[in-house]
């Protein structure tokens, strides 16, 4: 065990310090750092420190500032010697930063166009948006009805959509809502809102199966958005179990006609809406992947296209860098209202942001919310911030877009979705299986040793940018191509491939009765 420290000790120690005014570092070799190991400033490591996880660089007095990002991500609890592992039971969170108006806004510089106008190979419906899929979406209007969807949706799929190869899926918007639940409720038009606006998903292609029990509070005309004409039916107006699923199958069917002729087009990037997201993330999120998507980011906006970032609760430190971005004064106190909304939504619930990160985030070396809101700001690139979104909406304009959402993987991802997300480009460091039915999800690794491990996981790999053997821009340009390549069909994600998939999760702030 000894002859294996010493042979450990001699291998070169990589680490990284994103600012000059930080006083850690983190440490990028897979099996971290070894006692006695020295840094390329001179610091000497006092101690083992895991990979991912930080290093002090100086002599850190209790009750300084720890400094990374070039921002004060907490105090120290105790004396912390240079060369020591400063983990999260050392650093004492700061107070949140004061929701107050930037006057920064005015200063915001114009999107400049990329020279190069890109296109993808799309499918147009009939409201004039696009979708990159075609799917049959089937909304339920409560949950009580989903098991006869589930067995109607199984017949759908193995016997009868090969008959519609021009169709990719049948999809079940199953949701937890409908009924035992106060649909009055001024908060409850978020999650009405929500499956509305799911309802009209752009990969769903104009059709649309609602599928209702009869006595639930929310009923199937509820749900209608304007301007459709959806199939319904009723479960409790049906002669028994063979009767529904008969119907739903002969409805689903005209559906499936439908959809089968259609056939894909080009269409300008600037039809696409990205949605942005970081799950499972380490102390790497912030130094590769994210950064990378930023870039990729930067890319769709100058091409016209809108992109979406999200999680409240992590960017909520890091507030005022995005008020700095904001483009008019409007959208600075669009943010500030959410960010309050928010803060007064925890209050309730008698938490507050320290809840966040989760226990896999601080084992990947985030000590607490604000490092991991400084890595998740990251994601969201450079342009202007030109809207915001409250739970629910949709966006009336293209550019970058703050869509406030809880940092919950499956609820963001259904917000996003109902927001008209095409596709999510979604960061992690720790791993994960997460996925959508109604959108590809590429997923983008903070580490090598997350690449290797789940080679059939993931989708990009931006670990090369920690190891110096590839730029934040080389990999940007990687998934902003990537992308056009899902759009246009020609390629699919692991998460596609294997039919990985999580429940919609609807945000519901509203009381159950």
């Amino acid at each position: 065990m000894e002859k294996k420290m010493v042979e450990t000790a001699r291998e070169e120690l990589q680490s990284i310090k994103l600012d000059e005014t930080d006083n850690v570092a983190v440490i990028v070799n897979e099996k971290g750092g070894c006692e006695g190991q020295s840094l390329s400033d001179g610091t000497i490591l006092r101690e083992n420190v895991p990979q991912c996880h930080k290093v002090a660089l100086e002599d850190i007095a209790t009750g300084s500032p720890i400094r990374r990002y070039g921002k004060i991500i907490g105090y120290a609890l105790q004396d912390i010697l240079r060369g020591g592992w400063v983990n999260e039971f050392m650093i004492a969170l700061p107070n949140a930063p004061e929701l107050k108006v930037n006057s920064a806004a005015s200063e915001v510089q114009m999107v400049m166009p990329l020279s190069r106008a890109y296109t993808f190979q799309g499918y147009r419906n009939p409201d004039g948006t696009a979708g990159i899929r075609n799917i049959l979406g089937i909304l339920p209007s409560v949950q009580c009805v989903v098991g006869v969807l589930q067995q109607a949706v199984k017949i759908l799929r193995q016997d009868i959509l090969k008959e519609y190869p021009y169709v990719d899926d049948v999809v079940v918007l199953n949701h937890n809502y409908g009924c035992g639940v106060a649909i009055q409720a001024p908060e409850a038009k978020i999650p009405i809102q929500t499956l509305k606006n799911l309802a009209v998903h752009p990969n769903l292609g104009g059709e649309l199966l609602i599928v209702g029990l009869g006595c639930e509070k929310l009923q199937p005309n509820c749900l209608i958005p304007d301007g459709t004409n959806p199939e319904i039916i009723v479960l409790q107006e049906k002669n028994g179990y063979a009767a529904m699923l008969d119907d739903i199958i002969k409805s689903a069917k005209k559906c499936l006609d439908r959809l089968n002729k259609r056939r894909r087009e080009k269409i300008s990037v600037s039809e696409l809406t990205i949605g942005l997201q970081c799950g499972g993330s380490d102390a790497f999120s912030g130094i590769t992947a994210n950064p990378a998507i930023g870039y990729a980011a930067d890319l769709l906006v100058r091409s016209g296209a809108t992109v979406m970032f999200s999680e409240v609760t992590e960017v909520r430190d890091g507030i005022q860098l995005l008020l700095q971005r904001a483009a008019t004064a409007e959208v600075e106190k669009k943010l500030i209202v959410e960010m309050q909304w928010y803060d007064h939504y925890l209050t309730l619930g008698q938490v507050d942001r320290s809840a966040n990160p989760a226990p896999g985030n601080k084992k990947g070396g985030l000590t607490n919310i604000v490092e991991k809101a400084m890595g998740s700001i990251a994601k969201s690139g450079t342009m202007p911030i030109v809207g915001v979104l409250s739970p629910g909406e949709k966006p009336n304009r293209k550019g970058l877009i703050y869509a406030a959402t809880p940092a919950s993987d499956f609820v963001c991802g259904t917000l996003q979705l109902a927001a008209g997300m095409h596709l999510q480009v979604f960061s992690t460091g720790r791993g994960t299986t997460y996925g959508l039915a109604m959108a590809p999800v590429v997923k983008v690794s903070t580490r090598n040793e997350l690449k290797d491990k789940w080679r059939d996981l993931i989708d990009i790999n931006a670990g090369p940018i920690a190891t110096g053997e590839a730029s934040i821009k080389e990999i940007g340009e990687e998934i902003f191509h990537f992308i056009l390549s899902i759009a246009s069909g020609e390629k699919e994600t692991w998460a596609q491939h294997w039919n990985l998939h999580n429940d919609l999760c609807l945000f519901n702030p509203a009381p159950v009765t």
